[in-house]
């Protein structure tokens, strides 16, 4: 691929190595797992602070933490639509034709199964777990996103009538549930974890398989790790993706919580401080 930005043959600096993540055996509700490669991880260069910088600055808490003034259902299908945006945006980068081959950055010969380091996804086909290529998966995953997406009964959009029961009525009858009150299904909340578990994968096939090529040679490096950070702030704040799910970036996630980055409060999450904004009772 040829480089705007600089001479070819220029490469960030080896450094550390990543250490073995345990394996991972999953079972996705969106017709995938995850299997455990044998050959061991090279080093990564987007594990390392100095090519560890975003395009932006700022606390990506703020544009996380749900308002005082907005259900909380209301405001995670607002956050799952711009993650997904904003990963789109990403994905659009290696999905984008090579002038030379003809073919786009990620195709069926460079990247022949969904990696991602060690781990390598499989999507249920007939009822087994079978190897894709990760243009073919990443395809499916954005179809499955955007029909839930569309799907008026998980993002209903017509206006709740009547009056809609509180959050503490439906607590004492037990229930309740996210959304609810917006008139979002029981299972939304689920359905956004299964969401974001998906956009996670994706996230991390675009570092482990195309950090370098195209992003750092393009020099779209910090835009991919401002999008990642921001998706992470949001996964972590409202516990979307389950720790072991991310072992695969876990070393620039924790680099990214080391430099506040990702800031505490994002990891307290937010019920954490739900519980600390409440006026304390008095004897």
């Amino acid at each position: 691929m040829n480089n705007p930005n600089q001479a070819s043959g220029a490469y960030p600096a080896q450094g550390g190595v990543m250490t073995s993540s345990p394996s991972i055996n999953s079972t996705l509700s969106v017709d995938s797992a995850a299997t455990v490669n044998e050959n061991n991880d090279s080093a990564k260069y987007f594990f390392q602070e100095k090519y560890a910088p975003l395009n932006v600055k700022g606390n990506f808490l703020t544009l996380c933490a749900c308002p005082k003034n907005v259900e909380l259902g209301e405001w995670l299908a607002h956050q799952i639509v711009e993650q997904y945006r904003l990963l789109h945006g990403m994905l659009q980068v290696i999905q984008e034709v090579n002038s030379v081959t003809g073919l786009p950055i990620c195709n069926e010969s460079t990247c022949p199964t969904m990696s991602a380091g060690r781990l390598t996804y499989t999507w249920l086909v007939d009822g087994r777990a079978a190897k894709i290529s990760a243009p073919k998966f990443i395809n499916r995953v954005e179809k499955w996103i955007v029909s839930k997406i569309h799907d008026p009964v998980m993002f209903p959009t017509d206006p709740v009538t009547g009056v809609p029961r509180t959050a503490v009525s439906d607590a004492a009858n037990g229930d309740d549930w996210i959304g609810k009150t917006s008139g979002f299904p029981q299972t939304f909340y689920k359905d956004c974890q299964g969401i974001m578990k998906q956009m996670f994968r994706c996230y991390a096939h675009l570092y482990h398989g195309h950090w370098l090529d195209p992003f750092w040679h393009i020099n779209r490096h910090e835009m991919l790790n401002m999008s990642f950070v921001h998706f992470v702030t949001v996964a972590k704040y409202y516990k979307l993706v389950a720790d072991k799910e991310m072992e695969p970036m876990q070393p620039l996630i924790d680099l990214f919580i080391k430099q506040e980055k990702i800031p505490p409060e994002a990891i307290a999450g937010h019920w954490a401080q739900q519980q600390q904004q409440q006026p304390q009772s008095t004897a």
